[in-house]
C-alpha cells in the first residue's frame, strides 16, 4: 500500500505543480480564497432535479461537492451527480465513501469519474450504516480514508492499480480529505491531518466550525507542523436554521461541536433562521483572517438557496465571480484578471 508519495517526512511531488486541469486547484494555487459548497443529491432518477439544485450556486462557488450516501442514507450516487454536472461545465468534488464499495469498485469509479471530467476527489471513510435509514445494510470498509488516499495517489502518480497492473491513462485528480479540528482528543487532530497529507491529501475540508477559539488553536499547531505549506485547508461553515436544530446536531452528529453561546444566541433571536445566516457570515469573515486558511466549505443542508447571500455578504470573493454556465472560459479568464 505504501508508495513514494506517502512516505512520512518526504516532500510531496504534488506540490511542485498542477496535477489536474480543474478550476478548484487553479484557484487555490493562485492564492485566491476558495469557496466550495455541497449539493444535496435527489431521491429521484431525474437529471433536471440535479441541474436545478446546482443552479443555486451559479457564480458564487468555485466547486460543488457531490455527497456519497451522506449519513448512510441512499440518494442519487456521487458519480451520477458528477457525470451530469461535469457535462454542464461545473467543477465537481466527487466524494468517495469507503463504506459501500470494495477496492475494485472504487478504483473503477475513480477512472470513470476522471474520464468524465471530474478533477477533484474527496476521500472519506464514511459513516457507519447504523447512522442511516437502512441499518441492516452490509458495510464494506475495504479501505479507510488513508488507504484510499494512498491508492488513488499511486494510480495518479505511479500509473498503476493497487495490484501493480499498469494504467494506460492515469486519472489527473486533485485529492482531498475531511478533517475535524473539534473532535476529541484535540491534541491528535493535527497529527491525524498530517497522516492524511502523508497519504496524498492536497486539500482538506473540515467539519462545521462554530468555535473560533478551538480553530485558532488547531491552526496554530498545524502551522507549527508545517502542514499549511503542504495542504490547502478549507474550513467548514454553515447556517443553523434554529437553536433546536443546532442542539440536535450537536447531540446526534458525531464530530460536530457547537458551543452553548451559539445556541443561546439563536434562542434569543427574533428570527432564528436569519440569525443563523448572520452567524455563518461572521464565521466566514473571521476564519478568512486566520493564517493558513485557504477557503471555506459551505454546508447549507436544505438552505442551499441562502449560499449566494452568505458568500456575497461575507465579501470573501472580493469581487471575483466564479465560473457559471453561460460564461465562456475566455470571459472567465478576463474577469479573474480584472479582479
Amino acid at each position: 500500500m505504501q508508495s513514494a508519495a506517502s512516505d512520512p517526512g518526504q516532500p510531496l511531488p504534488i506540490l511542485e505543480g498542477h496535477v489536474s486541469a480543474g478550476r478548484l486547484e487553479r484557484v487555490l494555487r493562485s492564492g485566491k480564497f476558495a469557496v466550495t459548497a455541497e449539493i444535496a443529491p435527489p431521491d429521484a432518477a431525474d437529471a433536471e432535479a440535479v441541474y436545478q439544485r446546482a443552479s443555486v450556486f451559479d457564480g458564487c462557488v468555485d466547486a460543488i461537492n457531490a455527497t456519497d450516501g451522506s449519513g448512510a442514507n441512499c440518494h442519487m450516487s456521487s458519480v451520477g451527480v458528477c457525470s451530469l454536472l461535469t457535462r454542464k461545465g461545473y467543477a465537481m468534488v466527487m466524494q468517495v465513501s469507503c463504506r459501500d464499495r470494495n477496492r475494485i469498485a472504487i478504483q473503477g469509479d475513480v477512472l470513470g469519474a476522471a474520464a468524465m471530467g471530474v478533477t477533484n476527489i474527496l476521500c472519506l471513510t464514511g459513516d457507519g450504516v447504523q447512522a442511516g435509514d437502512q441499518p441492516d445494510a452490509k458495510p464494506v470498509f475495504d479501505f479507510d480514508c488513508i488507504s484510499l488516499l494512498q491508492t488513488v495517489t499511486a494510480m495518479r502518480d505511479e500509473g498503476q492499480f493497487l495490484s501493480g497492473r499498469k494504467l494506460t491513462t492515469p486519472p489527473r485528480v486533485f485529492l482531498g480529505a475531511a478533517a475535524n479540528p473539534f473532535g476529541p482528543p484535540l491534541d491528535y487532530r493535527p497529527i491525524r491531518l498530517e497522516k492524511k497529507i502523508n497519504a496524498g491529501a492536497q486539500f482538506v475540508q473540515t467539519q462545521y466550525c462554530f468555535d473560533l477559539v478551538r480553530l485558532r488553536e488547531y491552526m496554530s499547531r498545524v502551522r507549527d507542523m508545517g502542514l499549511t505549506e503542504r495542504c490547502y485547508i478549507l474550513i467548514g461553515v454553515g447556517p443553523m436554521p434554529s437553536a433546536r436544530t443546532a442542539a440536535w446536531i450537536r447531540d446526534n452528529v458525531p464530530g460536530v461541536h457547537i458551543p452553548d453561546a451559539v445556541i443561546k444566541r439563536l434562542l434569543g433571536a427574533e428570527n432564528q433562521k436569519e440569525e443563523g445566516v448572520r452567524i455563518c457570515v461572521e464565521m466566514i469573515q473571521a476564519v478568512r483572517e486566520i493564517e493558513g486558511v485557504h477557503g471555506v466549505h459551505v454546508m447549507a443542508y436544505k438552505q442551499e438557496e441562502r449560499v449566494r447571500d452568505i458568500v456575497e455578504e461575507s465579501g470573501v470573493l472580493e469581487g471575483r465571480i466564479p465560473w457559471y454556465p453561460g460564461v465562456s472560459n475566455d470571459q472567465q479568464g478576463q474577469q479573474n484578471e480584472d479582479s
